[in-house]
């Protein structure tokens, strides 16, 4: 199976967040995708935005025939990440702004990026899983 995903929240992440840095070198691209937490009362992301783009970015890497890691890793409810301090928003290894985002990580940094505004767009998916 090319894609392994593996999910984590503001709690978990540091761990699975090392899990993925430890088994990097095995996959051709490894992939952070920050997303808004599931509404219970919908089954949905409260984020229409993570709605959107979710569908789509699945569909580009499990197309690949390239190993490929996804780590989902779950901001939390609305109001938890309005919150300006929120780690993934303070932390400097990823500096968040909205969700969706989609990072390439590669070598202990970004190497590519999708916001919010873009991360549905199947074009820069493909363009950021085929940068090398």
């Amino acid at each position: 199976m090319p894609l392994k995903v593996l999910d984590a929240t503001v709690a978990t992440f540091d761990g699975v967040f090392e899990k993925l840095r430890a088994e990097s070198p095995k996959n051709k691209a490894n992939f952070i995708l920050f997303l808004a937490d599931i509404d219970p009362s919908t089954n949905l992301s409260w984020c229409p935005d993570c709605v959107r783009a979710e569908p789509v970015i699945y569909k580009k890497l499990e197309a690949s025939s390239d190993d490929i890691a996804l780590l989902r890793a779950y901001v939390g409810d609305r109001p938890t990440w309005r919150t300006p301090q929120h780690p993934w928003r303070v932390d400097g290894r990823f500096n968040l702004k909205g969700v969706p985002t989609l990072i390439r990580w590669e070598n202990g940094a970004i190497k590519g990026r999708l916001e919010d505004h873009e991360a549905h767009l199947d074009h820069k998916i493909g363009s950021l899983l085929n940068e090398n």
